[in-house]
């Protein structure tokens, strides 16, 4: 992988001296939340896009923000930006309400926030050291100021090389370098990225999600990803929101909404990161209760460190077979997700034994033995 996409920040003291300068002054907010919404709710005619969101951002957190399309994702990122103004609610942006504020109350408050376009966004006519500088330039600042800033942050996104360079000359990765850099310009409180990633090959992809986890470990920056891909937010995110028509339907960390979805959009939403059981198995399934009972486990923390399956061999007559699965770690946290056969006629001990063991088990069929 090339030098510029391998999402290493420069040595420590660049990352250091960006850090201390990082952030303009914030205002006072003494719960230490970036971002507090509360009821928000936007219709456009008869269509809701948000129905009384509540959340709230902690400083350094990256919260992600995940649902399908027309979920109401774009509308309550416009929302935080102040390029949407809800028709009631709150929107607090470091305790400021930005309800209440004038369009031109906002600009500085605006200045605060850094935006990553899922489509760079970038100008092709400026280099990418004048791409970078444009939010200082539009903020007043001299041209002097404006590409020593420019320089630290291409320094600080592995691209000083590329200073001069057009944006028709750089990569997807790259450009998307320059994206972040230029979000960065300002020394926002708050970084916004809506779909930064999606229209990059999946080794970029995890670069540029190594890149922003570093910026927000090194510099302390609270991030908010907008996304539809779970992947995304597994990587890097502490903390993940699921949206669905204009409702939060669950959050949590995203370990334990991985281990234990409850809604069932956020269900169907990880289907394709968790194992499934195999086509050969799983078009053989019957509700006959004879033959080997199919069990799912799920189990996560402590119940996934715990030696459930040597005490399950013990514990019930004749064992059980692995089918397919295995142990996970997110965020630090063994998540186990398993298929298991199992005798019928000792699945319903199988399930007790486990469910007493604070494992998550379902019963899904059974599959006759073979004649």
């Amino acid at each position: 992988m090339p030098v510029a996409d391998a999402g290493l920040l420069p040595p420590a003291p660049v990352a250091e001296r960006l850090a201390a300068d990082a952030f303009a002054p914030a205002p006072s907010n003494p719960a230490g939340d970036v971002v507090r919404l509360t009821d928000i709710r936007r219709s456009f005619g008869a269509t809701a896009a948000l129905n009384g969101v509540s959340l709230s951002v902690r400083k350094g957190e990256i919260l992600g923000i995940i649902g399908r399309s027309g979920a109401g994702k774009s509308t309550l990122i416009r929302c935080l930006n102040g390029l949407e103004r809800p028709d009631s609610g709150q929107v607090l942006i470091e305790g400021r309400d930005t309800t209440r504020l004038s369009e031109r109350e906002l600009q500085p408050l605006r200045r605060r926030i850094g935006m990553i376009f899922q489509h760079f966004n970038l100008l092709s006519a400026k280099t990418v050291a004048d791409n970078v500088a444009l939010p200082l330039k539009i903020a007043g600042q001299s041209r002097r100021e404006r590409l020593q800033r420019a320089a630290e942050l291409l320094d600080l996104v592995g691209l000083a090389e590329k200073a001069g360079s057009y944006p028709s000359a750089l990569s997807g990765g790259q450009k998307q370098r320059v994206g972040i850099a230029r979000a960065l310009a300002a020394r926002p409180a708050l970084l916004l990225s809506d779909e930064a990633t999606s229209a990059l090959d999946p080794e970029t992809t995890r670069s540029i999600l190594a890149l922003l986890k570093d910026i927000n470990r090194r510099l302390g920056l609270t991030i908010v990803l907008i996304t539809h891909e779970m992947e995304v937010v597994r990587a890097i995110a502490d903390r993940l929101v699921v949206i669905d028509a204009g409702r939060i339907v669950e959050e949590g960390p995203v370990w334990k909404v991985f281990a234990e979805p409850r809604s069932h959009i956020t269900q169907s939403l990880l289907e394709a990161s968790r194992p499934r059981l195999p086509p050969a198995i799983a078009g053989r399934l019957s509700d006959v209760p004879t033959g080997e009972a199919i069990l799912r486990i799920d189990a996560a923390g402590e119940a996934a460190e715990a030696p459930f399956l040597a005490q399950l061999a013990a514990a019930v007559p004749g064992g059980f077979r692995l089918i397919h699965g295995g142990v996970d770690h997110i965020q630090d946290h063994p998540v186990a997700s398993l298929f298991l056969g199992v005798a019928a006629a000792h699945a319903s001990e199988a399930v007790a034994f486990l469910q007493a063991r604070a494992v998550k088990v379902e019963l899904i069929g059974h599959v006759q033995d073979d004649d």
